[in-house]
């Protein structure tokens, strides 16, 4: 019995050790597994995290270089629109520069030209000779083509050479223009009446002293009327309009 109970003993001293000794191995396998796990865990981790950096990284840079485009981009377009704007204003002012320019010029050769002819006037009304006279009327008429004082004067001076059918013709082209012009119808009266067209001559003389009542007295005293001087409508005309001005007077 001691021999079978001693036995027993060992063998059950034996059994603990074995159970401590598999308890003790799986216990560091179990630490082994866990420090394993830990460590993949940690890299993976660190991993993560680099990679989440490298993201960030790059979508910032990728979103920094967007706005600095963006901003140059916006900077470009605003400075276009400020450009053309000053560049439309710019060509504006040049445009009105040049049109006032212009303006002035001719306002300029305007003055010039009136000088010009304001100097061959003043030349014919110091001129004795009739063809003198119509020399510079030509060349106002060179200056200024249609003027109707030109043609007028010119048409007076014809009928002072006797040129009344020359004279006529002026006073036609005056009054296709201006047909109540008092002096070409005047003129033109004084070379009907001397080419004996009396009922022409007075109608024309009619209306020249209705446009202006002083040619009445002009024509009372014009020899170019002297054919007409006994007619009753010419005296009717001239002396109607002397007892106008002896009345009001």
């Amino acid at each position: 019995m001691l021999d079978e109970l001693k036995a027993l003993r060992t063998e059950m001293a034996k059994f603990q050790v074995k159970v401590t000794d598999d308890i003790v191995q799986k216990e560091l396998n179990v630490a082994d597994k866990a420090i394993s796990y830990a460590n993949v865990t940690v890299t993976y981790f660190f991993y993560l995290l680099a990679g989440a950096a490298s993201v960030l990284a790059i979508v910032g840079w990728q979103s920094l270089r967007e706005l600095k485009k963006t901003a140059r981009d916006y900077a470009e377009t605003e400075m276009r629109k400020i450009t053309n704007t000053y560049e439309h204003k710019l060509k504006q002012i040049e445009r009105e520069l040049q049109r006032k320019t212009k303006v002035i010029a001719e306002n300029y050769r305007e003055i010039e030209r009136f000088q010009e002819i304001h100097g061959l006037w003043l030349r014919a009304s110091q001129e004795q000779s009739p063809q003198a006279k119509i020399d510079i009327y030509d060349q106002i008429l060179d200056i200024k083509p249609g003027d109707l004082d030109a043609m007028t004067h010119k048409a007076d001076a014809a009928l002072m050479m006797n040129e009344r059918q020359w004279a006529l013709s002026l006073c036609n082209r005056v009054l296709q223009v201006d047909q109540q012009n008092a002096h070409a119808l005047y003129q033109r009266a004084c070379a009907h009446a001397g080419m004996g067209h009396e009922d022409q001559a007075l109608s024309d003389l009619e209306l020249a002293v209705k446009n202006n009542v002083h040619l009445g007295d002009v024509a009372a005293e014009d020899e170019e009327f002297d054919s007409l001087r006994q007619h009753p409508r010419f005296i009717e005309l001239t002396h109607e309009h002397i007892d106008t001005s002896t009345t009001d007077s």
